[in-house]
């Protein structure tokens, strides 16, 4: 029968049977609140009648999993989990008769094990999603054929040819052609890179312009961007995974629980008392303290735009110190722009220069040359054009022949340039700015630099981070070292590394992290990805981050910039602080209750309503979280 084979593949699926067994629970818990008000048998102990509580249903579907997993971890590694101390309670609520109580915490417990395994699985698909990026065919040129071949059956001295627009598949060198190429995808260098025959390129970027043949210097296996996915499998797989505070406690709670029952047993000669400090212990309160105040969190941060994927993300975002960004993307707009033009004669002052390049840049699909075009509203059309991949672009405007381009190629052409002039691009190139020069009818008109540059609001973000209690604020760029040092000095950084290649960006955060560093990794490109997986908490950029970033990264900011950060920090430590207040004050009611219990003044049923109290205080402290918002300054930021 097919619908019995259906229910035999959803059943095998521990995820699938986890889902469908708390659908089962949950009416059968309904069903037994109606029927017996949650602990009406509890003074009774474990009778006869007791065995037809409908809450044996979620005790046998969800219960008995949690029981078996914590006693046989236990048993081979030796440690204690608050699976431990549920299961312990489960099985002192049973002993008593409190059927309801055992069956709610084991429904509790295996809803919140189902919100952490999508989680996971949703981290697991960005590894997928990386390894389809990579194009599986690539055009080989032998013996002068074009074939379509697979990308992994290409080796070392294959050569290539790439396309405009495509994907570079392989790690190699230029053999033929001009162009340029977007490395953001791999460096996070927000500014093309020309590339001519000799230059090496890496595979993941992509070309943008004229045709180019690439010798193979690598086998596909090792090249850069399957470098890139197995640092991400291997950094998700060494990743230290968050202790979570009902994990500490428990290690202290259940071997309480159990020389506590003993104690007063052995002490009063009263079995009853003994198991009523087991039905006190029984962790409602405690299991409930995590989740609640984390999905009020959660839901908090979803209405500002930024999405937490997990409980452990929100709790480990409360106890970071170090934060590292990411540059082109992040910390700036990622897209070049116009911020210097100088003329080499009167004729031409910057104004006109600058509008008779936008004119000529008009038809340009060249991001510098689309920067230029921007800056000039109402710029005068060209009325002949012609792009040269890697070099420039000639045109015809206002009556006037215009190249523009760089200045090798200009000088290539015969066009003479002032010592002067060459200094001073010298310099602006040192300092990390993109040029380009202009001839105007055959003779240097002057040059225009254009760089990436830093969001408006980046030093006030910064500050207020500062201000939030983050201690440290790093720099961590695959950029030339004169840009990311500007940039930093802007945005009140003191702490730059630039130049750095995915691996690198990766190996810094691990070397924090090895140090018990609580540093959080903050990028937009795939190049930022490993490094996300490996730092304590990975954020990504989700309005403009790819994909892959944003599987790799543990929050997402849906809004393409970093305004909501301080808030992020803030919000992530009231809920970590909400978390110890209920464990707090969950241990508090528990301790009175021992005491009563332990001089008989509390009876079984008594302390089922005692524990429960304090499940429904908890309940209540967690859902002021969702109360909170951003502060005045932060509210500013937010809303610039």
């Amino acid at each position: 029968m097919k619908w019995m084979a259906k229910i035999r593949n959803v059943l095998a699926d521990e995820a699938s049977r986890a889902v469908v067994f708390c659908a089962m629970s949950l009416p059968a818990l309904a069903w037994s609140l109606l029927r017996h008000g949650g602990h009406a048998r509890a003074v009774h102990g474990l009778t006869l009648a007791s065995l037809s509580d409908p809450a044996w249903i979620a005790i046998i579907l969800c219960g008995l999993p949690i029981i078996v997993f914590a006693f046989r971890r236990f048993l081979e590694t030796g440690s204690i989990r608050a699976g431990m101390l549920v299961s312990v309670a489960m099985l002192g609520a049973v002993g008593i008769g409190e059927i309801f109580a055992a069956g709610e915490v084991a429904f509790i417990m295996t809803l919140g094990e189902i919100l952490e395994a999508r989680a996971l699985r949703k981290a697991r698909a960005g590894i997928k999603a990386l390894l389809h990026l990579v194009p599986k065919q690539a055009c080989r040129i032998r013996d002068g054929v074009e074939e379509m071949v697979e990308v992994d059956s290409l080796v070392q001295g294959d050569v290539i040819r790439v396309r405009p627009g495509e994907m570079i598949a392989v790690d190699g060198v230029v053999l033929d052609g001009n162009t340029s190429v977007d490395q953001a995808i791999i460096t996070g260098e927000s500014l093309p890179v020309d590339k001519v025959a000799g230059d090496n390129v890496m595979s993941g970027t992509i070309n943008r312009f004229g045709s180019m043949d690439v010798c193979t210097v690598k086998a596909p296996v090792t090249s850069t961007l399957k470098r890139i996915t197995r640092l991400i499998e291997t950094a998700q797989n060494n990743k230290a995974p968050v202790v979570r505070l009902a994990d500490k406690w428990a290690s202290f709670l259940v071997p309480t629980a159990f020389v506590t029952a003993l104690a007063i047993w052995l002490v009063t000669g009263e079995l009853i008392r003994g198991v009523t400090i087991l039905v006190v212990f029984c962790p409602c309160a405690l299991v409930l303290a995590t989740p609640t105040a984390i999905m009020a969190g959660m839901a908090n941060l979803s209405r500002y735009g930024v999405l937490v994927k997990s409980g452990e993300a929100i709790e480990a975002m409360g106890r970071i110190a170090t934060i590292a960004f990411d540059k082109t993307g992040t910390l700036t707009y990622g897209e070049p722009s116009v911020t210097n033009v100088v003329a080499a004669t009167p004729e031409y002052p910057p104004d006109v220069l600058l509008r008779l390049a936008a004119g000529a840049e008009a038809r340009s699909e060249h991001p510098l040359g689309k920067a230029i075009a921007s800056a000039v509203a109402d710029a005068p059309s060209p009325a002949f054009f012609k792009m040269m991949p890697g070099r420039g672009v000639e045109a015809d405007v206002a009556g006037m022949k215009i190249a523009l381009g760089t200045l090798a190629w200009l000088k290539s052409r015969g066009t003479a340039v002032a010592e002067k002039a060459r200094k001073q691009i010298e310099e602006a190139h040192a300092a990390g700015q993109a040029i380009v020069a202009a001839e105007i009818d055959g003779s240097f008109a002057g040059w225009i630099a254009l760089s990436d540059t830093l969001r408006e609001d980046a030093r006030s973000i910064i500050d207020a981070l500062r201000h939030s209690g983050i201690r440290k604020i790093l720099l961590l760029t695959g950029d030339h070292a004169a840009a990311a040092h500007r940039m930093a000095s802007e945005a009140g950084i003191d702490d730059v590394q630039a130049n750095l290649l995915p691996e690198d960006k990766a190996s810094l955060v691990l070397s924090r992290v090895n140090r018990n560093e609580a540093i959080a990794m903050v990028g937009d490109g795939i190049n930022d990805a490993a490094a996300l997986k490996t730092a304590t908490v990975g954020i990504a950029m989700g309005g403009i981050g790819s994909d892959i970033t944003m599987e790799a990264a543990d929050i997402v900011l849906m809004r393409d910039d970093i305004k909501l950060l301080p808030y992020l920090v803030v919000m992530s430590r009231r809920t970590l602080a909400n978390i110890r207040m209920n464990i707090g004050a969950s241990l508090l009611v528990n301790s009175c209750a021992i005491l009563l219990a332990a001089t008989g003044r509390l009876g079984p049923a008594a302390g089922a309503l005692v524990h429960n109290a304090g499940s429904l205080f908890v309940v209540i402290h967690a859902a002021m979280l969702l109360r909170c918002k951003p502060s005045e300054s932060e509210w500013q930021i937010v809303n610039n």
